[in-house]
């Protein structure tokens, strides 16, 4: 099903609306009261835990859009849900993610967000959405039509900044080379003209990416390895139309495409991914292909 610019801008507001009502749930509830539980996932600890929040946020997500389903012969990928393969059939589909860093959302920590996607069969991002409930700042974009944050054009500034921010979430912590990884990172920098580099944990894949923008010029990156984990397709497919609609650059971590619809899994561990403020420096910055390709990260 071929879908046009209007079809795009109905399913858009449909998508806004379902976040700003999973935020509402999310910015409602005390993070510190949640009974964490734990779900089969990556074997990072973050990707792995779950609330009832994140079942309650998705439900009045899916009570939105899924009218959108038969309407548009739209497939489904949601995190809380087990994966139907649908996004496999049609044409395009919704990636959702009801709070993507639910760790960081219970410690309240920095980092948390509601994420909708709809991503093509061939796993282009068509529209993201993401809503951060902590700052109540809304983040969207169609392809080709520029990236917005509450209505506004959401775009790279010209920075003054001297020098390089590392975004990063729990599992970059657990590196096995993360000292070499660090020193390397910081050696590229000084070759580029920075002075230094400054490290920033956020909790979720989702808010890091998009803060590449907001913190630029920075970086968010990680490595491809053997085990299950590394974000999911949720993790990104929203963040990365969003990030490049603003004139960020995002691949997977050789610098291809982000692979959004991967066949065998949901997991984007194959391939790794990165998110920069610049492509230019993304390629130098980013450290070599000289560390282990199954780093637990």
């Amino acid at each position: 099903m071929h879908l046009t610019i209007e079809d795009l801008t109905s399913l858009i507001q449909k998508a806004k609306k379902a976040a700003l009502a999973a935020g509402k749930i999310i910015a409602n509830t005390n993070g510190a009261n949640l009974e964490l539980k734990h779900k089969v996932a990556g074997e990072n600890i973050a990707s792995s835990v779950v609330t009832q929040l994140d079942h309650d946020a998705q439900s009045i997500i899916l009570e939105i859009l899924y009218p959108t389903l038969k309407q548009y012969d739209l497939g489904l990928l949601t995190e809380e849900c087990a994966d139907d393969n649908s996004r496999l059939e049609k044409d395009y589909f919704w990636c959702i993610d009801p709070l993507d860093g639910t760790l960081s959302f219970s410690k309240n920590e920095d980092g948390y967000s509601t994420s909708i996607a709809l991503v093509s069969k061939k796993g282009e991002p068509i529209i993201g959405v993401v809503f951060n409930p902590r700052t109540r700042d809304l983040y969207y974009a169609i392809k080709g039509n520029g990236a917005f944050k509450n209505d506004s054009k959401f775009h790279l500034n010209k920075s003054e900044n001297n020098h390089l921010t590392l975004l990063y979430d729990q599992s970059f912590l657990i590196l096995q080379n993360y000292d070499s990884e660090i020193d390397l990172l910081k050696r590229n920098a000084l070759e580029l003209g920075f002075n230094e580099v400054k490290l920033l944990h956020l909790g979720g894949a989702v808010m890091n990416g998009i803060s590449t923008i907001e913190f630029a010029p920075a970086i968010y990156y990680k490595h491809p390895k053997k085990s299950d984990g590394g974000g999911s397709i949720w993790d990104f497919a929203a963040s990365s139309i969003i990030q490049s609609e603003a004139g960020g650059y995002n691949s997977d971590y050789h610098h291809r495409p982000l692979d959004l619809n991967r066949v065998d899994s949901t997991f984007m561990n194959h391939k790794g991914t990165m998110y920069s403020s610049s492509e230019s420096f993304a390629k130098k910055i980013a450290p070599s292909s000289c560390f282990k390709s199954d780093q637990k990260n």
